[in-house]
């Protein structure tokens, strides 16, 4: 994380903004069927790990590239453009 970004995440932090964002992402990764995407995904590790020896941790590691490679560029796009647009209009106040 770079100086600037840092800053950036300490002002949503400290604004309580960071968790509105957090809402808004929950929200539209359900609404767009990311969640249920990444639900089916874990169950077809788990299928696939027939031993059944599967940990939390090793889950994790496996479906998180999947998963963020799942998000929809839409939802990226619209989240980055709300919280540049929130900085902006907090420096200048």
């Amino acid at each position: 994380m770079t100086v600037n970004n840092t800053i950036a995440h300490q002002r949503l932090i400290l604004s309580g903004d960071r968790e509105r964002f957090k809402e808004l992402l929950r929200r539209r990764l359900i609404e767009c069927g990311w969640r249920d995407q990444v639900r089916m995904l874990c169950r077809d590790i788990v299928k696939e790990n027939e031993s059944g020896n599967i940990t939390f941790d090793s889950l994790v590691t496996k479906v998180t590239p999947r998963a963020r490679a799942l998000v929809p560029d839409s939802v990226k796009k619209e989240l980055l453009q709300k919280i540049k647009t929130h900085l902006l209009t907090q420096k200048d106040q």
